[in-house]
């Protein structure tokens, strides 16, 4: 209710200064969400290693690689970030917003690469037994990257959904199973305490699938992005805000897809055929503006307007049998 009244009595606009500003506003929130994540998780895996290297745990090694790994997504995600910001030019004609997209996919390569450490880790323990020291301290580790990829999971996610980013909901989605396999190693220690020297190497182990489970759901999300995958209710949305336009009668083909966080529209409109060039030009505007309201995340949208009906078909037919071809 606060949201609609400061939307009412507070001046707003959508002119292209404006949508430029709130891209560059999404980007320094990734950015701010990136570095303080980067330093949690940094704090916990410099902590966990020095652990690692006086209780000789596979398990809480395993953990510490991915909590470094995660850490050091922070890095992909900032350049992609940065590119994002970089003004269109005639050869990137829509920006480098997509690079974000990218850095999803070096994401995916740093989970794999920190799943395939700890299970060979794991495996190589397996087969040459060693006794874990220091098992408290093991314990209070695994309750230490818990409590620090919690953490960093909620910030990450929170601010990617605010800003339309799947790159950094992907990767808060990847901290928080961090955070899950983190508590495994308590299991690791309460096996070691009464003397099962393999509970160590399996719990390394199922961290490895936890790890392979992370990289999984992220490549869904990721590879969804790149392959222009938007949800079904925005595209609902944006054909009621469309056909609830005075004057247009119908709505055809609504295509929608995400430019690094921005999403990009085009919709044809059906009008009467009887109106002016000026008045399809006004209801056209008309229809972008409640389409900008409806869409938060909307940075722009071409309209494409033709009016009902036959009329207009024969001009319709120049450019049809291209697009069957397609």
């Amino acid at each position: 209710m606060w949201a609609a009244v400061r939307h009412a009595v507070v001046p707003h606009s959508h002119d292209t200064a404006d949508i430029v500003d709130s891209a560059l506003e999404a980007s320094r929130r990734g950015m701010r969400a990136l570095w303080i994540s980067f330093t949690a998780l940094m704090i916990t895996a410099v902590g966990q290693a020095v652990l690692v290297a006086f209780t000789g745990s596979v398990a809480l090694l395993g953990d510490t690689l991915h909590n470094f790994a995660d850490a050091l997504t922070a890095v992909p995600l900032g350049i992609a970030f940065v590119l994002g910001r970089r003004a269109a030019t005639r050869r990137f004609t829509y920006g480098l917003g997509r690079a974000e997209d990218l850095a999803g996919l070096v994401v995916l390569a740093v989970i794999a690469t920190s799943a395939g450490l700890a299970g060979w880790e794991a495996v190589r323990r397996l087969i040459e037994p060693q006794d874990m020291r220091n098992i408290g301290w093991v314990a209070a580790a695994g309750v230490i990257g818990f409590l620090g990829n919690e953490i960093v999971a909620r910030y990450r996610i929170n601010v990617g959904r605010q800003i339309g980013s799947a790159a950094l909901v992907a990767d808060g989605l990847h901290a928080r199973t961090d955070g899950f396999t983190s508590l495994a190693v308590l299991v690791s220690a309460g096996g070691a305490a009464i003397g099962w020297r393999w509970a160590d190497p399996v719990v390394g182990l199922l961290i490895t699938a936890a790890i392979l489970s992370v990289l999984w759901g992220a490549a869904k999300e990721v590879f969804a992005r790149l392959l222009d995958a938007v949800d079904p209710h925005l595209v609902d949305e944006a054909e009621r805000t469309l056909a609830g336009t005075p004057e247009v009668l119908a709505v055809d083909q609504v295509r929608m897809r995400w430019v690094g966080h921005a999403l990009h529209a085009e919709a044809d409109l059906e009008v009467d055929p009887g109106l002016s060039l000026s008045d399809a030009h006004r209801i056209a505007h008309e229809a972008e503006h409640r389409l900008l309201h409806a869409l938060p995340r909307l940075s722009r949208a071409v309209l494409h307007v033709h009016p009902a009906g036959p009329h207009g078909d024969g001009e319709h037919e120049l450019v049809a049998h291209h697009h069957r071809e397609n």
